[in-house]
């Protein structure tokens, strides 16, 4: 999708900017938090997965290489999506693999299971990630606009 930059109001276009890079921080966070507890592991969260897709989530806890596979993705997915998102890189990749990752943390624990109506913390990310994947601004400010001959990240 080609958004014409003009189209919007400085005043979106830095909200749309400021809200990257601060979901970027947030990513990048999480994944460095993870990355250097070296106790960490996704299993815990997985394990008390609940709703339609509960069994699916706790079986691949049970198992060892699993759940290196998946905590090893997890904690450098969460870097990489939060370092694009930041510096503006692959910034529309960036926030479609955040919006996955989201989506998973969602299915896995659904809010309606713990009391929520639908919403929660990762659902109100996730729109909000779609959206900065729909409006990219990295093609402004970030790494992408060097190497965006069309005017879309």
């Amino acid at each position: 999708m080609s958004e014409n930059p003009k189209n919007f109001s400085r005043m979106q276009l830095t909200v749309l900017i400021v809200l990257r890079v601060l979901i970027g921080y947030h990513f990048l966070f999480l994944g460095l938090e993870k990355l250097f507890n070296p106790s960490w592991s996704a299993a815990g969260f997985l394990l008390q997965a609940n709703g339609l897709f509960a069994g699916f989530y706790q079986s691949m806890a049970a198992d060892a290489s699993t759940m290196a596979m998946i905590d090893f993705l997890n904690t450098w997915g969460q870097i990489f999506i939060g370092a694009g998102m930041i510096a503006g890189a692959f910034s529309r990749l960036a926030c479609w693999a955040g919006a996955l990752l989201l989506f998973l943390y969602y299915t896995a624990n659904p809010p309606f299971m713990s009391g929520y109506f639908f919403i929660d913390k990762n659902m109100l990310e996730f729109l909000a990630i779609v959206l900065l994947a729909l409006f990219p601004t990295s093609h402004l400010i970030g790494i992408d606009h060097f190497f965006n001959k069309t005017g879309s990240a």
